[in-house]
């Protein structure tokens, strides 16, 4: 079992790293670079070549039954579920194979109606402490279910 964060521009990579300790569960912040490594013992930073979905992809290929994934990129949720990983997002919310279709449709349509109106100024609303506590909740839950005592 190993917990996967796909790194760049994630706003919970602290709180998966205390979870993540508390369980003893080794865990691997995937990025292009940027990041510092940790001092934990348990957390490994694996930097990818720069690319467009480069750590999508080795995240997708290395990933597997037993795992948890924490990403916010839909496709690379997607590829995830299909390899028998877990998936939870920054805010908590869990990924499972009957809810992807429609998040990934959605996703579709929303680029679609943004690309027809250059106007458009949407945006998903802010990243609060609820949606930290969330995700804290979700990924024990996660972890236990992979696998751990509990």
């Amino acid at each position: 079992m190993t917990l996967y964060i796909d790194a760049d521009a994630c706003p919970v990579k602290a709180e998966a790293e205390r979870v993540a300790t508390r369980l003893r569960v080794p865990m691997v912040l995937v990025c292009n670079g940027g990041l510092r490594p940790s001092q934990n013992p348990l957390v490994t930073l694996k930097i990818v070549a720069e690319g467009p979905d480069v750590a999508d992809i080795w995240i997708a290929e290395t990933c597997g039954p037993g795992d948890v994934v924490v990403t916010a990129d839909l496709p690379l949720a997607d590829r995830c579920l299909k390899a028998g990983a877990q998936v939870i997002q920054h805010n908590g919310e869990v990924l499972t194979p009957a809810n992807i279709g429609p998040r990934l449709a959605t996703r579709d349509l929303m680029a679609d109606i943004r690309a027809a109106n250059p106007f458009h100024q949407g945006g998903g609303k802010s990243f609060d402490k609820a949606d930290r506590s969330r995700f804290l909740q979700s990924l024990d839950a996660a972890l236990r279910a992979a696998g751990l005592p509990g």
